[in-house]
């Protein structure tokens, strides 16, 4: 997901392609928020540290939770082998944070939510970009911190699994519940892997809000 074309929320693949579709600069992306370290939503950093190497080499930063620039190097040294990876990381203009309570990056104050999904969790991210609050969960299951990530956020992209009962995901009629009971905000449902859902975003589409 893009925001503003400066920001990143979370990076699945493939992230790089999908940039250049939709006429968004690889190289105008300031700051990427991981919410976890699974692989539908890390795996499109890979190609895209190299577009930051070889073809624009502004300064970019990942945001994500405890053990942030561990976890990343690790699967940049897997995806490149040691050897590349570590010549190409001394000239990557890169740099990690983990994400705090609260903070700012790149003119971006956000704030923190602890939400659950498996063991490891999920960082839910309140972002104010503009002066406007935009509430991003990344994988969740319905609990009351997802009810705290969202209050009063004019926009909100919340994950949706599908129907049923789903393993440590957002069934659709929890997420359908959460809208309703946050009326104010308008919702952008991702993370669809079955059937159709009003509401839902569509792969390669460009929203104005």
């Amino acid at each position: 997901m893009c925001v503003d074309g400066r920001l990143l929320l979370d990076a699945g693949a493939p992230l790089l392609t999908h940039l250049h579709r939709l006429g968004i600069d690889p190289g105008g992306i300031e700051t990427i928020f991981l919410t976890h370290f699974h692989a539908d939503h890390t795996l499109g950093l890979a190609p895209f540290v190299l577009h930051r190497l070889f073809r624009d080499k502004r300064p970019f930063t990942i945001v994500g939770p405890t053990g942030v620039e561990e976890r990343m190097e690790a699967f940049f040294r897997f995806a490149w082998h040691d050897d590349f990876w570590l010549e190409f990381r001394a000239r990557l203009p890169l740099t990690y944070v983990e994400a705090g309570e609260r903070g700012e990056l790149n003119g971006i104050r956000y704030e923190t939510v602890a939400l659950k999904h498996g063991a490891g969790g999920c960082t839910g991210y309140r972002l104010w970009i503009d002066g406007r609050l935009l509430a991003y969960s990344g994988d969740t299951e319905p609990t009351p911190e997802l009810e705290q990530l969202v209050e009063g956020a004019e926009i909100a992209i919340i994950e949706a699994t599908g129907p049923g009962d789903q393993f440590s995901h957002m069934p659709w009629d929890a997420a359908l519940a959460l809208r309703d009971r946050h009326p104010e905000t308008r919702y952008f449902f991702n993370h669809i892997y079955e059937g159709t859902l009003e509401n839902a975003t569509e792969d390669l589409t460009v929203v104005e809000v």
